[in-house]
């Protein structure tokens, strides 16, 4: 795929960037020759190749999913500034 100027100064625009005449050329450049990287990665071949999140092979840390006591309301609102009702009470900040 090849980006022409027009299409240069498209996506300038939508993307809200002031672009200088000057600039389109080699910004055409740069566009076209990121696609180039795009269409040589989907070249590669990636069958078998199971989905990673991590370069290193790790497990998420989880913790025990265990009941423990509630009803401690007082005891979480004790340090609040400010509390009504059990729930904590913050400065207006959106007029």
């Amino acid at each position: 795929m090849s980006v022409d100027a027009t299409t240069v100064k498209r996506v300038a625009h939508l993307a809200r960037i002031a672009l200088p005449e000057a600039e389109v050329e080699r910004m055409q450049g740069e566009l076209n020759a990121i696609l180039g990287f795009v269409e040589e990665l989907a070249k590669v071949d990636v069958e078998g190749v199971e989905p990673m999140t991590s370069v290193t092979p790790m497990r998420l840390k989880q913790r025990a999913d265990v009941v423990t006591e509630g009803n401690i309301a007082d005891a979480i609102i004790a340090n609040a500034p400010l509390s009504d009702d059990h729930y904590f009470m913050v400065p207006k900040v959106v007029e």
